[in-house]
């Protein structure tokens, strides 16, 4: 097995090639003893401004062969040297169940497209629904129609279509969880078009203008190995008897259905809503709510890189903060999907709401750095009541859209404000620049979002200003609201089989139905679900 070597530093000017000389001076051995080495991980360690580096991990397979690299491995007796781990990929072989109609995957998003990337490859034919359009026609739909011509298409838009939401953000692909899947995911993207460094980097990113791409060749390989993909293609209705699903109803049409792996996203409210009449059983949950805050690109970079800021070998810069306890009884205020050199972009479900996100393209070289600023809440936190009501904070985020709609203008801009005049309490005045394609229009940003929610951002703020001089300067923006941070609804699925605990047949995925929180998360969830699908059930007759 080969070695992994932890920890190798290189300048910021030093090159690559130099890795196998600093591997042989840690192991004790010529360079010339080294036979073969790759990069598994790169990270930028950044703790230091007088001293910034890249740090690497590297394997590597010595001239002598395995006997010599276990040997070599039990001498040194060092952590930062070992056999590289062997990672075992989950067993899967199909069941026995009959499953005379094939597996229906409702969703186009990470979650579905993965769910039916792997139903596909075994053999199992799924149909997989989105109510969008594909990215050709979704893409005319969104930077001509809709950033041109200020024309909201309500079925294909920046939520609705191939790839969900997903296809318009900054790709990212970091997480916290570690199973062996995430190699498998990453590698599948990577085979449909992604940059090799997302195989090594520890916090990758794709980009919003590579995943359209990728997302039309992971469908064209989906359809190749047997499943069928419908765009324009809405779930209406469930069929049930004796609360086991018979049918699905898609614009009219009735069709009897095997399992169905419902991965609709955090924005289609009014599938909810037909969900939670039909009796799926769902719960409300915890969910963010906050705005976006957007600097200029150079002052992150000096904020996280000193002196070296503007460094050929440095990526544009990010950071990650929390302002512990800011929200009071809500917690803390957080910084949420930062994009470097990226864009802020609208999110809105339905025509007459304005909603943001983040995005950035590949390159991430674009003037403006934005990230979410949230804080965590409960429905009854937002509505000040003790609902029980799983969909009610669906509801008032609705609420909130449509207000900062009509605080905009009325025609798509977004709502905003100076950082520091949000702090004084003072409209602002003057240029308004943004990277919001469909401009800003000055707003008290109080008028927008609920009280305490808007003060615990400002706290935040305040906090972050004491920390990165600047972070509330003339130069930060900040625009209401992000409201599609997480699900504040969770589809209720057991544990071991996901399937719902009310429709037998109907099996929740992704973070529409709150089991995710990502790109590489919801994918996984979609992954794990299939998997699922398939021990249990014999290929379609």
């Amino acid at each position: 097995m080969p070695i992994v070597v932890r920890g190798l530093n290189l300048e910021l000017d030093e090159p690559e090639t130099l890795l196998p000389e600093k591997a042989a001076r840690r192991l004790r051995v010529p360079v010339e003893r080294i036979r073969l080495w790759a990069i598994i991980r790169k990270s930028l360690d950044a703790r230091r401004h007088d001293r910034l580096c890249f740090t690497y991990n590297i394997e590597l397979a010595l001239a002598d062969g395995v006997s010599g690299e276990d040997r070599l491995v039990r001498r040194l007796h060092r952590p930062d040297v070992q056999i590289l781990p062997q990672v075992l990929q989950p067993v899967i072989e199909p069941g026995r169940e009959p499953l005379c109609e094939r597996p229906v995957v409702v969703g186009f998003g990470p979650a579905g497209m993965f769910a039916g990337w792997l139903l596909a490859q075994w053999g199992y034919r799924p149909l997989i629904l989105e109510r969008g359009m594909d990215v050709t026609n979704r893409h005319r739909h969104v930077l001509h129609d809709y950033y041109r011509q200020g024309q909201f298409h309500p079925e294909s838009n920046l939520l609705f279509g191939e790839g969900g939401a997903g296809t318009y953000s900054d790709g990212k692909l970091y997480t916290r969880l570690n199973d062996p899947r995430i190699r498998t995911i990453l590698e599948i993207f990577y085979r449909c078009g992604a940059d090799p460094e997302i195989l090594i980097e520890s916090r990758p990113h794709i980009g919003s203008d590579k995943l359209p791409g990728i997302c039309r060749r992971m469908r064209k390989h989906i359809e190749a190995s047997g499943g069928e993909v419908r765009f324009g293609a809405r779930l209406d209705d469930l069929e049930l008897a004796d609360d086991r699903l018979q049918a699905i109803v898609v614009d009219g049409e009735k069709i009897a259905c095997g399992p169905v792996l419902v991965g609709i996203g955090l924005s289609a409210r009014d599938t909810y809503h037909m969900l939670a009449r039909r009796g799926v059983a769902m719960a409300a949950k915890p969910f963010q709510l906050g705005v976006r805050i957007e600097h200029p690109q150079s002052i992150v970079d000096r904020w996280q890189y000193g002196p070296h800021a503007g460094h050929t070998s440095l990526p544009s810069a990010e950071y990650h903060l929390v302002a512990k306890k800011a929200a009071g009884r809500l917690g803390d205020c957080f910084s949420f999907c930062m994009c470097p050199g990226g864009s802020i972009l609208p999110t809105n479900e339905s025509a007459g709401q304005v909603a943001t996100n983040g995005a950035s393209r590949a390159s991430r070289n674009g003037h403006w750095a934005n990230s979410g600023l949230v804080v965590t809440l409960t429905a009854r936190d937002l509505l000040q009541n003790d609902s029980d009501d799983p969909l009610a904070a669906l509801n008032a985020l609705a609420d909130i859209e449509r207000t900062a709609f009509e605080l905009g203008g009325g025609d798509y801009r977004v709502p905003a404000q100076r950082a520091r005049d949000l702090l004084d309490h003072r409209l602002s005045d003057g240029v308004l620049e943004t990277s919001y394609p469909l401009g800003g229009t000055w707003t008290e940003l109080r008028r927008v979002l609920p009280g305490p929610v808007i003060e615990a951002i400002a706290e935040g703020i305040r906090i972050f200003e004491r920390r990165l001089p600047g972070f509330a300067g003339p130069d930060a923006l900040v625009a209401a609201p992000e409201t599609r941070a997480s699900s504040p609804v969770r589809i209720l699925r057991h544990d071991q089989t996901h399937e719902s605990l009310t429709v037998q047949g109907l099996y929740p995925i992704g973070e529409g139905a709150g089991y995710a929180g990502g790109i590489i998360s919801a994918a996984l969830d979609g992954l794990k679900t299939a998997e699922r699908i398939i021990c249990h059930h014999a290929r379609p007759c």
